[in-house]
């Protein structure tokens, strides 16, 4: 592999206050793939992220990225006051206007362009992620980092955000960048997994993951049923769009 990676971070370390939150970290993403990071509530998994994007000063360590690289960023929650008139179309020419063309591309891409009129706080949950979706791939980004994209939604929601993830990294060639919490849909759809709590417990592919003791450790021995439905899903490529 002589091919760089786009974020590279290098023993990254955050301190709030006195408190150690990631300590030593190590990360890398690399170009087309899909890479998730799971742990447990409060393990650092927002912070790595917004570090990584520079959102926040780093205590030690560093971060390098590619020249000139474009990152999208899907945060963990929007603040959109509820009694504020926001079309979706609107929602995505903030802070910066962009054609109807442009907005029709991305809401497209996300799979939600018959909403492009609509006002952003009556959709679904699943169709305002996807609206978040679409407005992190404006600006055509190298890489797409998403902070838990499916909360709150059920599980066939979940199933089908995550299915267009795969099939936008695999059209539009960007890397993905993730933090989940949902197990099996990570062993399913992910190329390099890391587990973090606080530092770097375990990281490769999910079948080493799954069966790394550091990760047993962290979520039980359930997830046997999340590496079985791993195999299921790379045995039977079923095709069900």
């Amino acid at each position: 592999m002589s091919e760089l990676p786009l974020i590279q971070a290098h023993s990254l370390s955050v301190k709030r206050g006195n408190k150690l939150i990631l300590d030593q970290v190590n990360l890398s993403v690399f170009s087309g793939e899909i890479t998730t990071v799971v742990g447990p509530n409060g393990s650092g998994k927002s912070t790595l992220l917004k570090a990584l994007i520079g959102g926040l000063p780093l205590s030690s360590g560093n971060v390098k990225k590619k020249a000139s690289l474009r990152v999208g960023y899907l945060p963990q929650t929007v603040n959109i006051d509820p009694t504020l008139p926001l079309s979706v179309e609107r929602l995505l020419s903030l802070p910066n206007r962009i054609s109807k063309q442009q907005s029709d591309a991305a809401l497209d891409e996300a799979g939600v362009l018959d909403v492009a009129k609509s006002q952003f706080t009556e959709l679904s949950g699943g169709q305002r992620q996807r609206v978040l979706l679409a407005r992190a791939l404006l600006g055509k980004p190298d890489v797409v980092l998403l902070d838990e994209p499916t909360q709150g939604l059920d599980q066939p929601g979940s199933a089908a955000f995550y299915r267009q993830i795969d099939d936008i990294r695999q059209r539009v060639g960007c890397a993905i960048l993730m933090v989940s919490h949902e197990l099996h849909v990570v062993m399913a759809s992910s190329d390099h997994v890391v587990c973090l709590n606080g530092h770097v417990c375990c990281a490769g592919r999910p079948e080493q993951v799954a069966t790394a003791p550091e990760y047993r450790a962290l979520f039980g021995s359930g997830t046997q049923g999340a590496l079985a439905l791993y195999r299921h899903e790379h045995t039977h490529h079923h095709h069900d769009h």
